[in-house]
């Protein structure tokens, strides 16, 4: 079968033209047009190198840990790092990207002076699983740049300061789910033109969805509240699906509804996952599609972020299952 042509297929690089995102903001009206669609471009060629080396991994022999540990305490993955300088790499280049900060750093990169933007990303989540060819991804956060003289301000705002967030997952396909603020647009990586295109514009999440995903292995380290959650999900019939991977965890959520949890525990009080690296980008994503996100107590575009790698609890998905998840919070 002849593969469509890429005529008939609406490419990321044209869905970012018409968005008309390079055009100087309104708050800079003399300054020369931004790179915003560059910088999401960037990201999407970085995708692509990480997809092809997830896919030689066994065979290049990149699996397995490079026998670091970084700031978290975490052995790293040879793909990690690899992934982390692929990135990094790629927004290198392009002069709007003032800041690249990352989850494998343990301070953030200064790159272009000047630039607009600050980029915030977990290089590969779920890394540990590629040797078991589960689903992993690249989970990134644009911000503006507020303060030149001072990386580190510029990347602790608000979740909901994001001018952009998205993420790549790289599974039987490879997918890129973005928000631009303005809805969620879903692509996909057509291997025989090597373009991501847009298969999905305007991706709703299903209003509920009677199933959770979490870890409860972990039963025991869990609070009253989230015992309680339970315990009322076991007696209503929901369902368990778990990956194991935030990133397609997440991604199966916003496709078919549901909630994902990854909650504060005994060992954990303040959760295990990051703010600035993976849940605000997440949460973004995920309000963007119609549903929420929550720590359990308060919103999570809300949370005024204290350092660079502040970990918080995350309860997310479909707005009528986060909010049975609150219910017994509250």
């Amino acid at each position: 079968m002849t593969p469509p042509s890429l005529e008939n297929l609406t490419t990321l690089r044209a869905h970012l033209d018409a968005q008309k995102l390079d055009g100087p903001p309104p708050d800079e009206p003399g300054r020369d047009p931004g790179g915003l669609a560059a910088v999401i471009d960037a990201i999407a060629l970085a995708g692509k190198w990480i997809a092809h080396k997830i896919r030689a991994a066994r065979i290049e022999d990149v699996l397995g840990e490079v026998g670091d540990v970084n700031l978290h305490g975490e052995h790293q993955q040879k793909l990690d790092v690899l992934s982390d300088r692929v990135l990094l790499e790629c927004l290198r280049v392009r002069r709007d990207v003032a800041v690249y900060a990352s989850e494998e750093r343990d301070e953030p990169v200064r790159l272009s002076e000047g630039g607009r933007y600050t980029v915030a990303v977990d290089p590969l989540d779920g890394s540990s699983n590629v040797d078991v060819a589960v689903s992993v991804g690249t989970i990134f956060s644009v911000m503006r740049n507020v303060a030149p003289d001072e990386p580190s301000r510029s990347l602790l705002q608000r979740g909901s300061r994001q001018v952009a967030a998205g993420y790549v997952l790289y599974g039987s396909s490879v997918c890129m789910m973005i928000t631009l603020g303005n809805g969620v647009d879903l692509f996909v990586l057509d291997p025989d033109h090597g373009e991501f295109v847009l298969v999905q514009k305007g991706l709703r999440i299903p209003e509920s969805k009677a199933v959770y995903s979490i870890n409860e292995a972990y039963w025991n380290e869990f609070g009253d509240e989230l015992r309680s959650y339970l315990g009322w999900a076991h007696d209503n019939g929901y369902a368990g699906r778990y990956i194991g991977s935030m990133v397609a965890d997440v991604h199966r959520t916003l496709l078919k509804g549901g909630v994902f949890l990854y909650p504060a525990m005994r060992k954990a009080p303040e959760g295990k996952l990051r703010l600035l690296y993976e849940c605000n980008p997440l949460a973004m994503l995920v309000e963007q599609a119609g549903g929420s996100a929550a720590t359990g107590h308060e919103r999570i575009l809300e949370i005024e972020p204290r350092e660079l790698h502040q970990r918080v609890p995350v309860v997310l998905g479909s707005p009528a299952e986060v909010d049975a998840v609150l219910r017994h919070f509250r």
